[in-house]
């Protein structure tokens, strides 16, 4: 068994994330076309925030995601599950690949929470980014695809798509680095100094560049490998999932959200930092950024290795914020997936790296 088995497949639904299915068959019909019971309900194993579930009828299947409990119940701005449906709506003619939306439900008294309907898209979920059993090739295949999507998000204008209102305008890391800081406060189960040392350092040393409000488009904000559907046998992507974070915002802290994973040692947040990228065929993070940039034209390289550090100590902040989140929710009964437990016990250990790259910055 791998450490990623239990993020593989569908498992019943527990009994503190159940739904009454003839209430929710009734309202899917008439609402998704086509749609025709009798209907089953499994619970996907991955995901510690938001529930998502497979569909399954004779004819077809669908993914709904649900937020894991009434909004009464919630931190507030988190589970954004409405969010996820507009921005993929508003994607589905563009060059991102996402699933296709079919029906969206906020009226809580159908199942007890909101929840979203979408396409089922079969395909591959690559859980560990060393790629075990590929090819040196392969593997620079899948990484240059991840790379190409990516960037492909971070050109498109907002406005062009019905996303001009989609995130409040200016001042982005400012706005993001108080909702990070409060949210944490919110949620603290066991104090961390380094939160608070970086709840303090963050937002006095945020670079001229990062303050440039020209620089705006939709991020992705947990952009990764492990949240995009590929081809069952193509290094192409078919979906980019789990589109909860998402808001505008400045495109460069997401990307280097991404890059992360050079950072993280293998076993903590599925990182790759350490690892012989050149003998994996992994590119070394000097070509990813490389390619992004020539790919963007949002910044020179060289531009944006200045800025580098406090990048990843934001985004590194930003994951300790939201595993703390997953600690709390194991505290109150929330929390989603078996895993949950041992994902909250990471905020720790992201803070202390954070901490380490706003050192050095």
């Amino acid at each position: 068994m791998s450490e990623f088995d239990h993020f593989i497949g569908t498992r019943p639904v527990t009994s503190q994330h159940a739904v009454d299915i003839e209430r929710l068959e009734g309202w899917l019909k008439g609402r998704v076309p086509g749609f025709e019971g009798p209907l089953t309900v499994e619970m996907f194993r991955g995901g510690q925030s938001n529930p998502t579930y497979k569909l399954l009828t004779p004819t077809q299947s669908y993914v709904m995601r649900a937020k894991p409990g009434p909004v009464a119940k919630l931190l507030p701005s988190a589970h954004a599950i409405e969010r996820e449906f507009a921005v993929m709506h508003a994607l589905c003619a563009t060059a991102v690949p996402v699933a296709r939306m079919l029906a969206l439900c906020e009226d809580e008294s159908v199942i007890g929470r909101a929840f979203y309907i979408m396409e089922f898209v079969s395909g591959r979920v690559l859980w560990d980014q060393s790629l075990p059993g590929m090819l040196p090739t392969q593997r620079r295949e899948i990484y240059l695809e991840m790379n190409r999507v990516l960037a492909e998000l971070h050109k498109i204008r907002p406005a062009d798509i019905g996303l001009a209102t989609f995130g409040k305008p200016g001042n982005y890391f400012e706005r993001q680095i108080g909702r990070w800081s409060k949210q944490y406060l919110a949620s603290v189960t066991q104090p961390i100094d380094e939160m608070d040392q970086l709840m303090a350092w963050l937002p006095a040393n945020i670079p001229p560049r990062a303050r440039d409000d020209s620089l705006v488009s939709v991020v992705h904000g947990d952009y990764r490998l492990d949240n995009l559907i590929f081809h069952p046998q193509e290094a192409r992507v078919l979906a980019v999932l789990d589109w909860e974070l998402s808001t505008l915002g400045h495109p460069l802290a997401d990307f280097a959200y991404h890059c992360m994973a050079w950072h993280i040692p293998p076993g903590a947040f599925r990182g790759i930092g350490g690892l012989d990228h050149h003998s994996l065929g992994i590119p070394v993070e000097d070509e990813y950024i490389r390619l992004y940039c020539d790919r963007t034209g949002l910044a020179a390289p060289d531009d944006l290795r200045t800025d580098w550090n406090f990048y990843l100590a934001y985004n590194l902040f930003r994951i300790a914020a939201i595993l703390q989140g997953i600690a709390k929710r194991v505290e109150t009964g929330t929390a989603s997936s078996a895993q949950a437990r041992a994902s909250g016990a990471g905020a720790r250990p992201m803070a202390a790296l954070a901490w380490q790259f706003a050192s050095k910055a």
